[in-house]
């Protein structure tokens, strides 16, 4: 996959992302929908505690599409769970809202609120795309 970013200049630069095509590949190769409903949530998940939660919404979309266009899996309740999936780690101490909060601390406290935000953000990245998943990626491909 690439992808074409905008410089500060106007002029539009290309960027490979061969770790999402190799991710997609191998989800797309999961002969069972609801399990690679599953695998793209906890990706969308794990990727956006550490990057742009919209960017990865623009990068992990395309890989659900083999899915959607199969009909077993709803393209409402997929992308509904994906994107709440990657939305709720934002509180990580690596995404920009966890670093600022991190940052705004008062020292005397930075370390325990770090750890908290840590612990929040792994287990969030794996409670929250089987929490979606079940409420809505499941239901709609019954």
């Amino acid at each position: 996959m690439t992808v074409v970013k905008e410089l500060a200049s106007g002029e539009p630069r290309v960027v490979a992302q061969p770790t999402i095509d190799y991710l997609g590949k191998q989800v797309a190769s999961i002969q069972a929908p609801l399990v690679g409903a599953l695998l793209i949530c906890l990706i969308g998940a794990l990727v956006s505690a550490f990057a742009s939660t919209t960017g990865m919404l623009g990068a992990l979309i395309p890989l659900a599409v083999p899915f959607l266009l199969g009909g077993e899996v709803g393209a409402v309740g997929l992308i509904t769970a994906l994107a709440i999936s990657a939305s709720v780690v934002d509180a990580s101490p690596f995404s920009t809202s966890g670093a600022l909060v991190t940052a705004n601390t008062p020292e005397d406290q930075r370390d325990f609120v770090f750890r908290r935000l840590m612990a929040w953000g792994l287990g969030i990245s794996l409670a929250g795309p089987l929490v979606t998943w079940g409420l809505f990626v499941v239901p709609s491909s019954l």
